[in-house]
């Protein structure tokens, strides 16, 4: 056998084997990336519903798992001669709804909202609504009142509603503090000692 031959084999051989042995190189394409989508980040939203329509909708977002909330409120009403008790809306036609925008499109899609607004300062309104679950869940008796755009801010610092931010609109009034939802213009009020009462600064 001729000695060329013999050589081309061996180098094919060589070759053969280099190429089996060499380390197989991973190459990046493009800027495609393994990394998990990033999850959408719960909001709280502000959802204008149509008449009498607040109790029906959180109902519905209970039954589908989407966290909400409906201040409501015991009202004395009566049907013919008997007194009876019943749950109203603290703020009429309005329920918060706290999750992505999917969850809000759900919402809509039930016929039962007139609109939807996102709300802008998300760490106030959540202050916000701290402040009239913490009244409710003390079985506060809230009443209707004028939102405030100037009042000075005063805090509950005993009895069973300690805690509780809310504004005084002036010292000859500081028996009644405001509780507000900016993202509403709407505010709710709850008689208190005055002596309860000390200035935030």
């Amino acid at each position: 056998m001729p000695v060329d031959s013999i050589e081309t084999r061996q180098k094919l051989r060589d070759g053969r084997s280099s190429t089996r042995s060499r380390p197989i190189e991973v190459v990046a394409v493009g800027s495609w990336s393994a990394s998990k989508p990033a999850i959408p980040t719960p909001l709280w939203h502000v959802l204008h519903t149509r008449a009498r329509q607040e109790k029906a909708l959180a109902k519905t977002l209970f039954a589908a798992g989407i966290e909400h909330f409906l201040p409501l409120v015991n009202r004395v009403s009566f049907r013919g001669r008997q007194k009876c008790i019943i749950q109203e809306p603290l703020f009429a036609s309005y329920l918060f709804l706290h999750g992505t925008i999917e969850a809000t499109y759900f919402a809509i899609a039930t016929k039962r909202v007139a609109n939807a607004i996102c709300v802008t300062d998300q760490q106030r309104f959540v202050q916000e609504l701290k402040q009239v679950r913490l009244a409710l869940d003390n079985q506060a008796e809230l009443s209707p009142s004028r939102y405030l755009e100037v009042g000075r801010r005063v805090r509950v610092v005993s009895g069973p509603f300690s805690g509780i931010e809310g504004l005084i609109e002036d010292r000859s009034k500081i028996g009644r503090l405001v509780l507000q939802i900016a993202a509403l213009g709407r505010a709710t009020s709850l008689e208190i000692d005055a002596d309860l009462l000390e200035l935030v600064e």
